[in-house]
């Protein structure tokens, strides 16, 4: 009998953690992702949680270990760059992980360790999908190409395409948080030191600055509001920013200056996805297209890498080819698993926007005076709380693996 066979649309974190996993049980996998190209490049993320334990037994700790950004903690800094408080950084989760990498090297990790024989289709998105026929599901992409499959798995991003297209409004809830964040590489300089360096200024404004592992220093720009940034081209933005960031003081205009000329400045609208459900039929959606929590949040790549074995443990229960009562069930057990970790994180407290964008001199006044007052002992650990993200005390689901795939 041939393997399942699943289509994973999204080469990034989320679709590759899916595409290893699935492979240790013995499906067959396709790939399929819009650039022309593996996407390097991005900003920190970390392994949290339940997810430091899947990377182990991905046998793939000591490789993102070795991608590590350097950083060796997360200090918030006043106008001078002097230090205000210290974050906790003790321990696996602090405010700077022990394994904190750079987004595109991580993803990296995960595709050297993919079998040869995963096939991955670039330059190529979903077009149609039809669901009629109940043995497989049928796509065909935007280039003419055609699967037949066992599962289609949207592994994509917050503003999904292919999610949108298969679930109705009503089931997918895009919550706009109001904050605006630029992402950039800028060149470092003298002053760049080994710490996450985060400044807040007046207007809900934020200056950060965090070190690589390339000789460059990852900067964000992030506020309060929206501008359409996401929609207009690098200079437009780079205007607008410069008229909210004229009078934000610390190094506001450095960083403006080497948004102008960098060539991977991402800027994002922070957006939640809550979906009532993550599957139906023979489609499931993974990832920040199924639960999107936002860098506000943290923990989405810790997610991801989780979801990815665990969508994997529940199919691979399943003797033979799939039935669509067999996906429901394995889809909907995924889903039971991991909506705790989702809801913890989606959970923002009341008030933490507020209190992380201080609008006005008083309040950002205040807002410094109780972060160090909750950074200093001994009320350290209250701060640990928020950073101790994707942790739970229940196991992770068992998974069979296929014969041919045992270590």
């Amino acid at each position: 009998m041939n393997a399942p066979h699943a289509l994973i649309s999204g080469a990034s974190i989320a679709g590759l953690s899916t595409a290893w996993w699935l492979k240790r049980i013995g499906w067959e996998v396709t790939v399929i992702e819009r650039a022309h190209a593996f996407r390097a490049g991005g900003q920190n993320v970390d392994v949290r949680g339940v997810a430091r334990e899947v990377l182990d037994r991905m046998g793939l700790t000591e490789a993102v270990r070795a991608k590590n950004t350097t950083e060796t903690g997360t200090v918030i800094v006043d106008e001078r760059g002097d230090v205000i408080a210290e974050l906790p950084s003790d321990g696996p989760d602090g405010a700077t992980a022990e394994l904190e990498v750079l987004r595109g090297d991580f993803a990296r990790a995960i595709l050297d360790a993919l079998p040869d024989d995963v096939e991955f289709v670039y330059g190529d998105a979903v077009l149609e999908v039809d669901e009629s026929v109940p043995s497989h599901v049928v796509v065909s992409t935007e280039r003419g190409r055609r699967f037949d499959v066992d599962l289609l798995i949207v592994a994509e991003g917050v503003r999904s395409r292919t999610r949108d297209l298969l679930f109705a409004a009503s089931e997918v809830d895009a919550v706009p948080l109001g904050i605006t964040m630029a992402f950039g590489t800028i060149p470092r300089t003298g002053d760049d030191d080994d710490r996450w360096r985060w400044y807040n200024a007046v207007e809900g404004r934020q200056v950060h600055l965090r070190p690589d592992p390339y000789g460059t220093t990852r900067a964000i720009l992030s506020y309060a509001g929206t501008d359409d940034l996401p929609d207009r081209d690098r200079d437009d933005a780079v205007s607008v920013l410069r008229d909210r960031y004229a009078d934000a003081g610390w190094q506001s205009q450095r960083v403006l200056d080497g948004f102008a000329t960098s060539d991977d400045v991402y800027i994002d609208e922070l957006t939640q996805i809550r979906m009532p459900g993550w599957h139906r039929g023979r489609v499931c959606v993974i990832g920040d297209a199924a639960w999107c929590v936002t860098p506000l949040g943290g923990g989405g790549a810790s997610l991801a890498l989780a979801g990815g074995y665990v969508l994997a443990a529940q199919l691979s229960q399943i003797d033979g080819r799939p039935g669509i009562d067999d996906l429901d069930r394995a889809l909907s057990a995924m889903g039971e698993w991991m909506r705790p970790l989702v809801d913890q994180v989606q959970g923002m407290p009341r008030g933490m926007l507020r209190l992380a964008y201080p609008r006005t001199s008083l309040g950002l006044t205040a807002r410094n005076v109780v972060t160090k007052i909750i950074t200093s002992p001994p009320l350290s650990h209250v701060v640990g709380r928020f950073t101790a993200i994707a942790g739970t005390d229940r196991e992770l689901p068992p998974l069979r693996e296929a014969p041919d795939r045992t270590r």
